[in-house]
């Protein structure tokens, strides 16, 4: 049961599993938290994920309370047998490497059928972008380090945090290479 779980699955049972809550008030949660850099959130896509847990009985209608106006909001609460796939998905993602196919080592792959200066002129702009994340990152950290967030709970950020600034540090570094052509670069 446990390696049926998107990452979207996992990330409302793991809400759940704080305390009950509805759907509108994950995804709130989430972009709060900066999860959706994580998971693909998208308030349809939830709605359909917590639907599914229920099916599956890893989740629980709670209730459902009208405030005012305001549409019906139905609360959910993770179930036993939510909490153990919750747990057996995430001992399966930790304890096991997959390779997810990212686009950019392909694209790194096959960089040289490009001109060189232009291969370079796209990096500078990848790298742009990922000083522009790491500042983000670090200013998320900072922020949730200043209300006194425990560490355990920001150990994605210092990943990836780390896994981004080696990344870029790497591509700096090609940069360079391929401009002092220490890298030889075939011409097309």
């Amino acid at each position: 049961m446990a390696s049926s779980l998107t990452p979207l699955a996992v990330a409302v049972l793991a809400l759940l599993n704080e305390r009950p809550m509805h759907p509108y008030e994950m995804v709130q949660i989430l972009r709060e938290r900066s999860e959706d850099q994580l998971v693909k959130v998208r308030p349809g896509s939830l709605y359909h994920a917590v639907e599914r847990l229920v099916g599956q009985r890893l989740a629980r209608v709670l209730g459902t309370e009208r405030e005012g106006n305001r549409p019906e909001r139905t609360t959910y609460e993770i179930t036993g047998d939510g909490l153990t796939a919750l747990v057996a998905q995430l001992r399966e993602w930790l304890s096991t490497p997959v390779n997810e196919y990212p686009r950019f080592p392909l694209a790194l792959a096959e960089a040289h059928n490009g001109p060189a200066a232009l291969v370079v002129e796209d990096l500078r702009g990848y790298v742009a972008c990922l000083d522009e994340q790491l500042h983000q990152i670090r200013r998320g950290l900072a922020s949730a380090q200043q209300r006194g967030v425990q560490e355990a709970h920001l150990i994605e950020v210092d990943y990836l945090l780390t896994v981004r600034t080696a990344e870029r540090d790497w591509i700096a570094r090609l940069i360079t290479r391929i401009e002092t052509e220490d890298l030889r670069w075939p011409t097309p």
